[in-house]
């Protein structure tokens, strides 16, 4: 299980998080929804190391990981999904995907058959430039370069942004089957509220860098949530 407790975090003399709290378990999907600049990016950088905390600690499966470099959390089982996507666009499909293999063993380092099971186009696209793909695609092979790792804990922030209809329909499957394995933790930062309510098990609402509202699935209050989306 990962565990954020009361983690404040600075850029320089500004603070962009204050006491933020979350959990997420193996098997579950926890959403955490806000508007713009509330503090959902720096959250996952900070679960990811790519930002230090100035307070409170980060746990994942039992360990303080408060102060490891992100190279050692992604050895344990920790990948993101940025937002943005951020693949390599003079890159193949299949070097990308391969650029996933840098956390594992040697006798890892193979594309796990269930990619092209959950995200098809990619087969048919591997020896294909990443620049060369749609937006949605380059966002279906952010998540599949993910995968390649083999993670524990998945953390994708906002995976729907900026992608047609049909593609956040087959992201949103490939979550709830990668939830269904068991195998996973996933974090889902997100601002399209039917995307994230569909598929949350937990939430945590964020506002001007604290966490104001969470709870499980059953307890979400879908009117005082859209309230802390509507600009």
């Amino acid at each position: 299980m990962l565990s954020v407790e009361k983690i404040d975090l600075h850029y320089g003399a500004a603070q962009a998080l204050k006491a933020v709290s979350l959990e997420a378990k193996v098997g579950e999907v926890t959403c955490v929804m806000g508007r713009n600049g509330v503090g959902k990016t720096s959250t996952l950088r900070a679960i990811a190391g790519q930002q230090g905390i100035s307070a409170g600690r980060i746990l994942w499966e039992g360990q303080d990981i408060s102060r490891l470099a992100p190279h050692q959390r992604a050895r344990l089982g920790i990948a993101v999904v940025p937002q943005g996507r951020e693949i390599f666009p003079l890159l193949s499909v299949k070097e990308n995907l391969e650029t996933g293999y840098a956390p594992l063993a040697w006798r890892d380092r193979r594309i796990p058959g269930e990619i092209f099971d959950l995200f098809p186009v990619l087969k048919a696209m591997l020896s294909r430039r990443g620049g060369d793909l749609s937006g949605g695609q380059q966002q279906q092979l952010a998540i599949a370069r993910a995968l390649v790792t083999r993670p524990r804990l998945l953390i994708l922030d906002e995976p729907t942004e900026g992608i047609q209809p049909s593609i956040i329909k087959d992201i949103g499957r490939a979550i709830d089957w990668l939830r269904q394995q068991g195998t996973m933790a996933i974090v889902l930062v997100e601002q399209y509220f039917e995307f994230a309510r569909d598929l949350a098990d937990r939430f945590a609402v964020m506002d001007r860098g604290e966490v104001v509202m969470s709870g499980v699935r059953a307890e979400l209050d879908e009117a005082q949530v859209r309230r802390h989306l509507t600009v």
